[in-house]
C-alpha cells in the first residue's frame, strides 16, 4: 500500500510538472504577432520662434462728431454710413443772428476804412492832427476783429469732418437743439488699426519695434493681417508685471473693424535648429513626455525584426501638427506616429501601409 501510494504522488507531481514545462513551452513559441504603426523620422529643422498673446483692434482715427457751441440744428448735410473727406460739411447750426452781426461788422469795417483814409490826407497835409489818425486806425482795427470774431462762431456753428473716414448712425435730428459736446455721428478711419496687445515680463526682453505681428480674427476665419510694432510702453504695470505693446495693421480692404478680439502672434528671430517629430507621437502623461522608438533586433536564429520601445523625451514647443523634442531623440531616429495605444513598450512591430497622419513636409509657419 505504502509503494502503491508513492507511485500515485510521484505520478501526479511528475503530471503538474510536465503540464508546467508544456504551459511554458507553448507561451513561448507563442508569440503575439507583431502590431501594424505607422511611424515618422524626427527631423532637424528651424522651427520659428513665436510669440503668442491676445489683443484688440482700434482705429487710428476714430471721433464722435461734435458740436463747439448750442444751437438749433437746421440743416444735416451728410448720410449715415457714407465716406467723407477731411473738412466736408455735416451739420449746419442756425447762424442767423451771427450772420447780421457780421453784415454790421463789415459795414463798420468800410466806414471805419473811409475815415482813416481821410485822416491820413488830412494829417499828411498837416490840416489834422496825428491822434485823430490813430483814433480812425483803432475803429477801424476794432471793426476787423468784430469781423474775425463773428466768422469764427458762425465756422463753429457749421461742423465739418475733422479728417476722411466713414461715417456712422446718426444721432440727432433737423430741428434738434444741441448744446456744446453733443454727439452727433461717428467718424472713423479704417486704412490703418491699431492692435493693443500685452505680454508677460519674461517676454518683453525679446520684443523690438519694426517685428513682424501676425493676427488673426473670428469674423474671417483662416485668414491672416500682417503688421509691425511701433511702440512699446516704456513702463511695466506693477499690478500685473505686463508690458503694453501696440501695432500697426494696414486694412486697405476696411474689413478689420475697431473692438475686434485678435489672436496675435509676433514673430522673433530664428532660434537654432530642433529635432522635431508629430505631435501624435508624442504620449503626454502625467509620469512625462515619451515617444516610441523604432529599433532594430535580432532573434538567435539570425533574424531582424523591429520593435517599440518606451523612450522618455523632454518636449519643447508645439506648431501646427510638430512637437519640438529638446531631449531624448536625434535626427533620424523612427518613432511611431499612429497606434501607439496597441503596443507595450518591447513590442514587435510592422510599419503599416495604411495612410500617415498628414505632417507639413516644411517647417510650420504662422
Amino acid at each position: 500500500m505504502g509503494l502503491g501510494l508513492v507511485l500515485i504522488v510521484g505520478a501526479f507531481v511528475g503530471f503538474e510538472a510536465f503540464r508546467a514545462s508544456m504551459i511554458k513551452q507553448f507561451f513561448a513559441s507563442n508569440k503575439p504577432p507583431p502590431v501594424g504603426v505607422n511611424i515618422a523620422e524626427a527631423k532637424s529643422e528651424v522651427i520659428p520662434n513665436l510669440l503668442t498673446a491676445v489683443g484688440d483692434l482700434a482705429a487710428v482715427h476714430q471721433v464722435n462728431v461734435s458740436a463747439d457751441v448750442n444751437g438749433r440744428i437746421t440743416e444735416i448735410l451728410f448720410k449715415a454710413g457714407s465716406d467723407v473727406k477731411a473738412g466736408t460739411p455735416l451739420v449746419q447750426l442756425f447762424d442767423g443772428p451771427e450772420q447780421a452781426d457780421l453784415a454790421s461788422f463789415k459795414a463798420q469795417a468800410t466806414m471805419a476804412q473811409l475815415s482813416l483814409d481821410r485822416a491820413k490826407q488830412l494829417a499828411a497835409r498837416q490840416f489834422s492832427p496825428q491822434a485823430q489818425v490813430d483814433q480812425a486806425q483803432s475803429s477801424y482795427d476794432q471793426a476787423q476783429a468784430g469781423i474775425a470774431k463773428t466768422e469764427a462762431i458762425i465756422s463753429q456753428k457749421l461742423v465739418r469732418a475733422p479728417f476722411d473716414g466713414e461715417l456712422g448712425v446718426r444721432k440727432v435730428e433737423v430741428g434738434q437743439y444741441v448744446t456744446a459736446g453733443t454727439q452727433m455721428v461717428s467718424l472713423t478711419d479704417l486704412s490703418m488699426l491699431y492692435l493693443n496687445f500685452t505680454v508677460t515680463e519674461k517676454d518683453s526682453g525679446s520684443l523690438q519695434v519694426g517685428q513682424t505681428v501676425r493676427i488673426k480674427v473670428d469674423a474671417f476665419p483662416g485668414r491672416t493681417f500682417e503688421g509691425k510694432i511701433t511702440t512699446i510702453e516704456p513702463q511695466i504695470a506693477t499690478d500685473t508685471r505686463n508690458i503694453r505693446v501696440q501695432a500697426t495693421i494696414a486694412n486697405p480692404d476696411r474689413i478689420l473693424k475697431p473692438g475686434m478680439f485678435a489672436s496675435t502672434t509676433v514673430v522673433l528671430p530664428d532660434k537654432p535648429a530642433v529635432i522635431t517629430v508629430p505631435e501624435t507621437a508624442v504620449d503626454y502623461t502625467l509620469y512625462g513626455d515619451s515617444v516610441f522608438l523604432i529599433e532594430e533586433k535580432k532573434s538567435d536564429d539570425g533574424k531582424t525584426s523591429l520593435v517599440a520601445t518606451r523612450t522618455f523625451v523632454q518636449t519643447g514647443n508645439r506648431i501646427e501638427g510638430r512637437a519640438e523634442i529638446l531631449k531624448g531623440l536625434k535626427a533620424g531616429d523612427r518613432v511611431v506616429a499612429l497606434g501607439q495605444l496597441k503596443l507595450q513598450s518591447g513590442a514587435a512591430v510592422t510599419i503599416s501601409t495604411d495612410p500617415t497622419p498628414p505632417i507639413p513636409a516644411q517647417p510650420p509657419r504662422y
